[in-house]
Parts: structure tokens; C-alpha cells; sequence
């Protein structure tokens, strides 16, 4: 097996590909403090903790905290195999049981009456964000759950913050909590999308009145979260003001998030840097043909950040300039360009 089908396999798992890296430069160690796993990965110290935990839930690692500094040690992949083998057995039968009870559903909504319960869905569902997060919420709740989209942040998931009921003259700090931090003093619905597959929408009654029979949706359904995203980004992200611009990421950078991607090649053209792209996607007039194009982004088309290029609110489209001709490059659902790309690597445009 190779090193990119042991990646597959290892995200099959349930591991997001930040995550599976981090533990494979765990094994190449062969253990050692968080600090020179941290380094070794390309990822914060924080976020080494942070997946050390998991991994040694699942028995994949052992964490020694007993020491000072702390350090994880890799088990065994025979001790790995065997843990995995024995979770899946104890599985069967309960698998079984539901499988006679119920059909299976592929879309799931619930409705939640509790503020409290809304705020851990909103921070279970931050958690397992591995590509892209919109959120607007009460910037006097945001404290609530800040920690865990920093969290989303070290993880490399694009955030897209809008906070409500707040000045944006304030003297407001954002600093590693988002990618980019819009705030409006108007209330709206607090609205969460992760990986356009899941979410919540909350009334703003639900937080502003303390008897309000108001109640929260939360939903697993892979068509209702892109309208989600296009009500916020279209409806909502363009109404308010911008207070927050995270830096750029160094490159070279791959990412299968495409708004992630537009968004850094925009901060690095802003900057007076060249950015040339490897598109892996297929036409958007035959999909079936699969095709890859490399070249310089001459132009990018985003409303993402001042001053806005996009000739509608929910546009993002790289142009990209090849040996041959220059071609229009979208996302998921892309309709208006020539290509759909499903993978996205950004590098210096003067790298070898």
C-alpha cells in the first residue's frame, strides 16, 4: 500500500487528512514531545494535544502526561489492528438489531427547545468541521464557543464569522477565532453550516427572550445545507462590516474546500504575490471528463472580502492562465465556468 492509499484508508476511519498526517509523523518519530511532533506535521502544539487525545481514545497512541513535558508514544500497528478488529466484531450485533428495527434514513432533522442544547450542538458540530464552517451568532455568545472554532482554525477549516448585535466600531478581538470576521449590529438568526452537509438554524427569539416558545432546527442533509450557505453568503455576510482578515497562509497549500482556496489566493494577490494554481476537477459541460490544468491566476472573482470582485454574492472563480488559454475555474455546483474542481494546490507562482 501506498502512502497516499494508507492516507485514504486511514481517513476512512474517521480521521480528517490534518489529522492522519499528524499521526504518521507520530509513527516516523516514533514518539517524542508535542512540541517536536508539532513541528514535525506543519501544525500547532495545541492541535498535537488535541489529536493525541482522539488517537489515544481509539488506541491508536499512548499519552504519557505523567511526565513533564508530556509525550506520545505510536502502539504498536499489530496492537492498532487488533483494537480496530475487536471494535468492529462488538459492533455486529447491534448493527444488526437497529438494521431489523428501522429503516435507514439519509437525511436527519431535530428540534431543539433548550439554549443550552443548542449551543453544544453548535460546538459538537464546530468539532467535526475538517473543510469549511459559516457562522453568524450573538457576539455576546461567541465566548462560548470560541475556543472550538480556534480550534477549526489550527485544523486548517475555513471560517466565516458574523457577528450580531454588536458595533463594528468596537473595539472587537477576533485574533485566530476565524478566517474572516464580518459584525452587524442588527439581530438575524443564528445560522451554522459544516461541510455544507450539516447544521443549525436558531430563531434570534430563542436567545434574546427568556420565555420565547421559539425552537432550533438542527439538520443532517446534504441538500438543504448549500441553501443555508448561499442565504448567509448572499443574504447576510454582504450586510455587514468587515473587522477581521486572518493572514495568509504560507505556501504551497493544497485544498478540496474551493472558497478556501479562492480566499488565499486573494489575500496573496492582495499582497503583491504571484499565485499559480494545479486544478484537478473535471468540464463543467461534460462531467464525466476528468481533467487537470496548471497556471498563474490572473483574476479572482470573490465577495469574501472589500473590495468585492464577484458579479453575484455567492460567485468564487479563479482564472487561471495555462500554456494554451485562460480558463474560468468554480467550485462544487460550479455552472458558469469552464471547470469544476474537486482539488485545488496553490504554490508561489515563481516556485520551481
Amino acid at each position: 500500500m501506498d502512502d497516499t492509499s494508507l492516507k485514504e484508508s486511514l481517513r476512512g476511519l474517521g480521521f480528517s487528512a490534518k489529522e492522519v498526517d499528524t499521526y504518521l509523523s507520530i509513527l516516523e518519530l516514533g514518539g517524542g514531545k508535542a512540541s517536536t511532533i508539532a513541528e514535525e506535521a506543519g501544525v500547532s502544539k495545541r492541535y498535537v494535544y488535541s489529536i493525541a487525545e482522539r488517537l489515544s481514545d481509539r488506541g491508536f497512541v499512548e499519552v504519557n502526561d505523567h511526565v513533564v513535558p508530556t509525550t506520545i508514544r505510536p502502539h504498536s500497528p499489530e496492537h492498532v489492528i487488533t483494537g480496530l478488529t475487536d471494535d468492529l466484531e462488538a459492533m455486529q450485533p447491534a448493527l444488526e438489531s437497529r438494521l431489523s428495527r428501522s429503516p435507514s434514513r439519509s437525511e436527519r432533522f431535530e428540534v431543539i427547545k433548550s439554549r443550552v442544547t443548542v449551543l453544544k450542538r453548535i460546538a459538537d458540530r464546530i468539532d467535526r468541521a475538517e473543510r469549511e464552517i459559516t457562522l453568524s451568532i450573538p457576539y455576546r455568545l461567541l465566548d462560548e464557543v470560541a475556543d472550538d472554532l480556534r480550534a477549526a482554525v489550527d485544523r486548517d477549516v475555513l471560517v466565516l464569522l458574523l457577528v450580531t448585535g454588536v458595533d463594528p466600531d468596537a473595539n472587537l478581538a477576533f485574533d485566530g477565532v476565524a478566517s474572516v470576521v464580518r459584525a452587524w449590529k442588527q439581530p438575524m438568526p443564528t445560522m451554522l453550516t459544516v461541510d455544507q452537509e450539516t447544521g443549525l438554524v436558531v430563531p434570534d427569539k430563542m436567545f434574546t427572550q427568556s420565555n420565547s416558545p421559539a425552537q432550533a432546527i438542527a439538520f443532517e442533509q446534504q441538500q438543504l445545507s448549500p441553501v443555508i450557505v448561499g442565504s448567509f453568503l448572499g443574504n447576510y455576510f454582504p450586510m455587514a462590516t468587515p473587522v477581521y482578515t486572518a493572514d495568509p497562509v504560507d505556501l504551497p497549500a493544497t485544498y478540496r474546500n474551493f472558497r478556501h482556496a479562492v480566499l488565499q489566493t486573494r489575500l496573496h494577490r492582495s499582497a503583491g504575490r504571484s499565485v499559480r494554481a494545479r486544478i484537478t476537477g473535471h468540464t463543467v459541460s461534460e462531467e464525466s471528463a476528468q481533467t487537470e490544468l496548471e497556471g498563474v491566476v490572473v483574476d479572482v472573482c470573490q465577495s469574501l472580502l472589500d473590495p468585492q470582485t464577484s458579479s453575484f454574492p455567492v460567485e468564487n472563480t479563479l482564472i487561471v492562465e495555462s500554456d494554451d488559454k485562460t480558463y474560468s475555474v468554480g467550485g462544487t455546483g460550479a455552472f458558469v465556468e469552464d471547470i469544476e474542481a474537486t482539488v485545488v494546490e496553490l504554490r508561489p507562482a515563481d516556485a520551481v
